[in-house]
């Protein structure tokens, strides 16, 4: 994680006795990563953290992928899904690979239980609604537009707010990672020394909210943890609550970004994909397009020019505004562009744009390196139009035998050009024709 951080009770020294009040012992729990080379936390439960009894599996968590054949562009509608499960079983997966998986949630009910993910980092996007995630490290508030950054192993549980009157039913984003890496800023937004956050990165430690109390719960009885690992969701019954932490401190924890704090970089020509990027794991990043200033040479193109990321399979998330370079785009749309083939603005929208100083769009993205594969809820989402959607002129066409003036004007067929003799001011030159 981006820094050290402490919460709670803990001892001068750690691996040194740190007692309860009843003069029984803390169990002490080191909690790391890489072979407890890379970040790692120390945490201090009330009771001994390896009390499970129970486990046994209870469904398969492996997505099953689609046309993994079929290389074309997508755009998937999720503004109409109905509310159902819960924060972890309401998860719809509709893309991934070997290093991801992206799932869209829209819980309807509450969470009975804990829950780890035992396979890989979650980065979940609250599109609509607020509440609190309850984690072995502390409580999170979050609400909407906030990246609820969350590290592999931990413990935790989501509880929502009711919606009021007129308001949204809660919606999430989930990106996690299936190759056991950990999601992380951008290295080149930190020193080298120090992982602090450097200068020019769009934002920064103040930035990031942390785990805070209330922390520890001392509560007898079952409960029930459930843990996604091996392809598979295991359940196991603590005879404590599981969340028994009274302190912690080290670089491992989970944290909260909101998506309105990032500070995008812009130019005075239109800048590349990789200025947006605020999360990466081995093999795809995570991107956020916010409401910025557009480019202010005199003659820029203010929409993304075509390209072709060559390397790169390319899911966003639209979230709320105009996305100036896509037409038929809703809040809640997903549109995928598969590597080598190349896209870029929608007819008309290049033209449209030039005038623009602001943008006020707001979209995710997650880019891999990898092909990204479709899941059967996706395609029951996809709308099948639109790989079509760029066909059509981007420019007025001229008629036959028309020609088109530096001055702007179209020349009829059959009008003699300046200096041939005929009608003109001089000042005619072609500059394109049919």
């Amino acid at each position: 994680m981006p820094y050290y951080m402490k919460l709670g009770e803990i001892p001068k020294k750690r691996h040194t006795q740190f007692r309860r009040p009843d003069g029984a012992l803390y169990s002490e729990e080191v909690f790391g990563t890489e072979g407890f080379v890379g970040p790692t936390s120390t945490l201090y439960h009330i009771h001994p953290p390896t009390q499970v009894t129970g486990w046994k599996s209870l469904y398969s968590t492996k997505p099953e992928y689609v046309e993994r054949d079929v290389m074309r562009m997508r755009h998937v509608k999720t503004g109409g899904i109905k509310p159902k499960g819960d924060p972890i079983t309401g998860r719809i997966v509709l893309f991934g690979n070997a290093d991801c998986e992206m799932a869209i949630c829209c819980p309807a009910e509450e969470m009975t239980y804990h829950y780890k993910n035992g396979m890989g980092d979650e980065c979940i996007f609250i599109h609509f609604g607020s509440g609190v995630c309850y984690t072995m490290f502390g409580a999170l508030k979050f609400g909407p537009k906030d990246y609820i950054v969350i590290p592999k192993g931990t413990i935790y549980k989501m509880e929502f707010d009711k919606p009021g009157k007129g308001e949204p039913h809660p919606k999430f984003l989930v990106i996690e990672t299936a190759n056991g890496s950990h999601i992380t800023p951008p290295p080149g937004y930190l020193s080298k020394k120090t992982s602090q956050f450097l200068e020019h990165a769009p934002y920064c430690e103040r930035d990031l909210r942390i785990p805070e109390f209330p922390m520890t719960w001392n509560e007898d009885g079952d409960h029930e943890v459930r843990i996604k690992a091996r392809d598979l969701m295991h359940t196991y019954i603590y005879h404590y609550h599981p969340l028994d932490v009274v302190g912690w401190d080290g670089c491992y924890y989970p944290y909260i970004f909101n998506i309105d704090d990032y500070a995008p970089i812009t130019g005075k020509l239109h800048m590349p994909p990789p200025i947006h990027q605020t999360f990466e794991a081995h093999n795809f990043v995570i991107c956020s397009f916010c409401p910025r200033m557009l480019d202010w040479h005199p003659e820029a193109i203010k929409v993304p020019y075509n390209h072709s990321n060559l390397d790169s399979d390319e899911v966003l998330y639209y979230v709320e505004g105009n996305f100036g370079s896509r037409k038929g785009i809703e809040v809640g749309s997903l549109t995928a562009h598969p590597q080598g083939i190349p896209h870029g603005p929608h007819p008309g929208t290049i033209e449209a744009s030039l005038d623009a100083t602001y943008t006020a769009e707001l979209a995710v993205m997650c880019d891999t390196f990898r092909p990204l594969f479709p899941t059967k809820a996706a395609l029951e989402m996809d709308d099948s139009k639109y790989p079509d959607s760029w066909q059509g002129e981007h420019f007025p066409r001229l008629a036959k035998g028309e020609l088109k003036l530096d001055n702007g004007r179209v020349r009829p067929k059959g009008e003699a050009a300046a200096g041939s003799g005929g009608a003109g001011d001089g000042k005619d030159a072609n500059v394109w024709a049919p």
